[in-house]
């Protein structure tokens, strides 16, 4: 049932998702978001094992978040400091879980428009009277990214092939290997970038001022039900940390 909601309706979820995640400063209330976020992602039917994987390879981008978050804020009690310096505190440890919490928010409720492919996720903002360029835009963005990624992937199983492992690398020549992958994935990206605008010169991309489509989304009362949910929810819970 989740599965076939319209994409209209999961942007709106998304949204109600990351809004709390932007201005509710609890972490109680943002884990509550973060729960709720893994049940509708899990109930929608996206692959979330699959990013959980992925995130399990940077979880010490987490820790070190977390951590340059303590030391830039000296509220609670001290925990940890060095002469003077006081590295970790019980405020500055709070923010940085803060931040963390809402980092996952939004990379989880993310991961429930994947469950759309690209046309919908364009009819469904065309319908709401978005222009056709900038959802154009939006569907260029969710092409090149999983092409990008995979780019860079090739790149660095290419030079583990040449021997070079990067993980025993001194930082500085991690540093340098990094440069020298980004710079042909990026020259490549600009590349594609080129001949895809000279394709839409091509076909007389913005020829007409309207355009038509064989797919029309309709709500069905799912949808409705969905979003009135969605709403009532997410207005309880900025009343709730705004009022009380």
């Amino acid at each position: 049932m989740f599965k076939r909601l319209d994409v209209r309706t999961k942007i709106i979820l998304v949204l109600c998702l990351s809004t709390p995640a932007v201005l509710v400063q609890d972490p109680y209330m943002l884990t509550a978001v973060l729960i709720i976020s893994i049940l509708l992602s899990i109930f929608i039917g996206s692959d979330l094992k699959k990013i959980l994987r992925s995130l399990s390879r940077i979880w010490y981008i987490f820790f070190t978040l977390i951590l340059v978050q303590s030391i830039f804020t000296g509220s609670g009690m001290e925990l940890l400091s060095i002469g003077r310096f006081t590295i970790l505190t019980g405020g500055g440890i709070i923010k940085g879980v803060e931040f963390m919490l809402r980092l996952l928010i939004i990379i989880i409720s993310a991961t429930i428009m994947t469950t759309s492919n690209q046309r919908e996720i364009v009819q469904g903002l065309n319908q709401w009277k978005v222009p056709y360029e900038i959802s154009f835009m939006v569907s260029i963005a969710i092409r090149f990214l999983p092409m990008l990624a995979a780019e860079i992937k090739n790149t660095l199983i290419a030079i583990q092939l040449r021997g070079i492992d990067p993980q025993k690398l001194k930082f500085s020549k991690r540093i340098k290997l990094y440069r020298y992958i980004f710079s042909p994935v990026l020259i490549n990206t600009v590349k594609k970038a080129q001949k895809l605008s000279v394709a839409m010169e091509a076909r007389a991309f913005r020829a007409y001022p309207g355009r038509t489509s064989y797919l029309v989304l309709k709500f069905a009362r799912i949808d409705y039900f969905i979003i009135s949910i969605s709403l009532v929810l997410i207005a309880a819970i900025l009343f709730f940390y705004y009022y009380f």
